[in-house]
C-alpha cells in the first residue's frame, strides 16, 4: 500500500462500486462479491485469480503485512482506506480492516455431476445465511464433493454466508439456483443414494446405509423437508434424540449426517476406498 492515496469519502467510485455488492441484484449483474476480514481474504487469497481487488485500512496494512504483500505480488489493485469507509463497506459491526473483492465461482450443476461426486449436499428452502455457510463450511471439513443451493435457498455470496464459511467458499464446488427436484434427478442420474433429513425419518441414521455415494437433502431451518420433498428421495433418515432437546439446530444436524457419511466411505469397502 506504499504510495497509495488514502480514500477517505464512501463517495469515492472503487467505494461505491464495491458497496453495492451488499445487494444479491448487483452482485449476479456485477459477477463479484465481497469478502470481509483476514481469514477469508486469505483463502480467497490461496486461489489464483480469485481476488479482483482489496480495501484495507492502515491499521490492517501494519497488522497483516503477510497478507498485503501476497495481494502486492499477485498485482491486485490495494485501496488504502480510513476506518470510516470501511466501517460503510464491511457488514460486520466491528470490521477487521479488510474487504475483498472476488470473482463468482459457481459450477454449473452438470459440472458436479460430471465428476462423479460421492458426497453432495443439498440445500432446499435454507434461508438463515449464518447456517448455510456453516454447512458448507462443514461440508468441506467432512470432504464433500459439492453443495447445492437450491432456487428457493439463501445466495451462498450474501456476506454473511461467506463470512460463516470461515473460506471453504473457495474449496468446494458449489451451484446456485438449481431447482431442488431438478438437483435430485441429476443426483440421482449420476449414481448417488438421495437422503433426506426428516424429524419423522423412517430409518435411524445409524442405520443407514452410507458407505456408497450420498446426496444428503436438508430442509428449512424452521419447518425441515416438505412431504413431497422428502417422497422424492431413495430413503428419509432421522438423527436420532437420546436426550430432552426437542430437536437439532440446521447445521448441527447436517454436521452429525455429513461425518456419518465420511466415516462410512472411508471405512475398507466404503466408496471412497475403493477409488482411491
Amino acid at each position: 500500500m506504499a504510495g497509495s492515496p488514502l480514500i477517505t469519502t464512501s463517495h469515492n467510485r472503487a467505494v461505491t462500486s464495491a458497496r453495492r455488492l451488499a445487494k444479491r441484484a448487483f452482485r449476479r449483474e456485477d459477477g463479484r462479491f465481497l469478502v470481509e476480514g483476514p481469514a477469508g481474504v486469505t483463502e480467497a487469497l490461496a486461489e489464483e485469480g480469485a481476488v479482483l481487488e482489496l480495501f484495507a485500512t492502515p491499521e490492517a496494512a501494519t497488522r497483516y503485512p503477510a497478507l498485503l504483500a501476497t495481494a502486492a505480488a499477485a498485482g491486485i489493485v490495494i485501496h488504502s482506506v480510513t476506518p470510516g469507509v470501511m466501517s460503510d463497506l464491511a457488514q460486520t459491526v466491528t470490521p477487521q480492516g479488510l474487504v475483498g473483492i472476488a470473482g463468482m465461482r459457481d459450477r454449473t450443476l452438470q459440472e458436479v455431476t460430471a465428476a462423479r461426486p460421492r458426497l453432495v449436499v443439498v440445500l432446499a428452502s435454507v434461508r438463515d445465511p449464518g447456517n448455510a455457510g456453516t454447512i458448507l463450511r462443514t461440508a468441506d471439513a467432512a470432504g464433500a464433493d459439492a453443495v447445492i443451493f437450491t432456487d428457493s435457498s439463501v445466495d451462498p455470496y450474501n456476506p454473511k454466508c461467506v463470512r460463516s464459511s470461515a473460506g471453504s467458499l473457495f474449496h468446494v464446488p458449489f451451484v446456485v439456483g438449481a431447482p431442488v427436484e431438478t438437483a435430485i434427478t441429476a443426483l440421482r442420474g449420476a449414481g448417488l443414494r438421495v437422503l433426506a433429513t426428516s424429524g419423522q425419518g423412517g430409518v435411524d441414521l445409524y442405520s443407514a446405509a452410507l458407505s456408497g455415494p450420498v446426496a444428503w437433502v436438508f430442509g428449512n431451518e424452521a419447518w425441515g423437508l416438505p412431504e413431497e420433498l422428502v417422497a422424492l428421495a431413495d430413503e428419509s433418515v432421522r438423527v436420532p434424540i437420546h436426550g430432552r432437546a426437542e430437536s437439532l439446530n440446521l447445521a448441527t444436524a447436517a454436521a452429525v449426517c455429513l461425518y456419518a457419511s465420511a466415516q462410512s466411505q472411508r471405512r475398507p469397502g466404503g466408496c471412497r476406498e475403493a477409488n482411491s
